[in-house]
């Protein structure tokens, strides 16, 4: 199943180019109180959201195009990220002083500097565009795959990680180069980019065997295949949650591969995962308005 959501927090199936609106489904969520939880609500009960919704046989159908889409998980308690997961992108961080800017951190393994957390704050849909900060400076794409944590996932083996996978998306990782921590170039608002929908696990049984790519006003950038990743969503959760809990809802992006390039205002990224889909994202200057969206 294909979870999107859209307008004002509104939930849809995905059913090729359309999309059953399916937010009555949201009805067998728990009640919750203060203190709330610290997870997603909607990503705990999955299950049984998708079950209520397999019986609305009245749904309304809207275009898919006519959406604006939202970040398919609305609450994470985190966004973890990957650093230079992909070998050939690794070594061209080494290559090019405009990506690693004298940082030794970023002349490193994933081996040897692990994972960082994202703010939660940073994380938007396609539909809502990417607001770049810090025009002065250079402000980098990412194309990541992506993948959201379904249940409680605490020193998990690479073995059985996959049972922990509520679903897999596209993510959009966006950087200001510079000397500043990962976390903190890397955080501002809309610079997390997930969707277009979150693709139930179920449906992609290897997540280590998937193309991706990424173009810019129609140039491709970056093209590559998960199989390339040095740690893949398994060994990732291993790690992950040898040092933290994972929670439901918890996002886990897992680094890009080679191309990454400048962005600036008015450009359009078109984003791809096999068997996730596609979406188009536009970028404008932070001090802009957001374009008017759809429903």
């Amino acid at each position: 199943m294909r979870f999107c959501r859209f307008g004002e927090g509104r939930l849809g199936l995905v059913e090729g180019a359309n999309v059953r609106d399916v937010t009555a489904a949201l009805d067998v969520l728990p009640g919750c109180r203060y203190p709330l939880p610290t997870y997603d609500v909607l990503i705990a009960n999955l299950e049984e959201v998708a079950e209520r919704a397999r019986t609305i046989a009245a749904a309304p159908v809207l275009p898919l195009s006519s959406l604006k889409l939202l970040s398919p998980v609305a609450n994470p308690g985190k966004i973890v990220a990957a650093p230079v997961n992909y070998g050939k992108h690794a070594q061209e961080v080494r290559d090019n002083p405009a990506l690693h800017n004298n940082n030794p951190a970023l002349l490193k393994s994933i081996h040897t500097i692990g994972l960082f957390l994202k703010a939660t704050s940073s994380l938007t849909g396609p539909g809502e565009g990417i607001a770049l900060r810090m025009l002065d400076r250079r402000n980098d794409h990412e194309v990541e795959l992506a993948f959201v944590i379904g249940k409680e996932a605490r020193q998990v083996s690479r073995r059985d990680a996959l049972q922990y996978v509520a679903g897999y998306a596209i993510g959009l990782d966006i950087t200001i180069r510079g000397q500043e921590d990962r976390s903190f170039r890397k955080s501002p608002d809309t610079y997390t980019v997930l969707g277009p929908w979150l693709v139930t696990a179920d449906e992609i049984p290897n997540p280590g065997a998937l193309d991706l790519q990424l173009s810019v006003n129609g140039e491709l950038r970056q093209k590559s295949n998960t199989r390339d990743m040095i740690l893949g969503v398994p060994e990732l959760i291993e790690l992950a949650s040898s040092f933290y809990t994972l929670y439901p809802g918890d996002v886990v992006i897992t680094g890009t591969p080679e191309g990454v390039g400048p962005l600036a205002p008015g450009d359009t990224i078109e984003a791809f995962v096999e068997s996730v889909g596609s979406m188009e994202v536009k970028v404008r200057a932070a001090s802009e308005a957001p374009a008017a969206g759809h429903a």
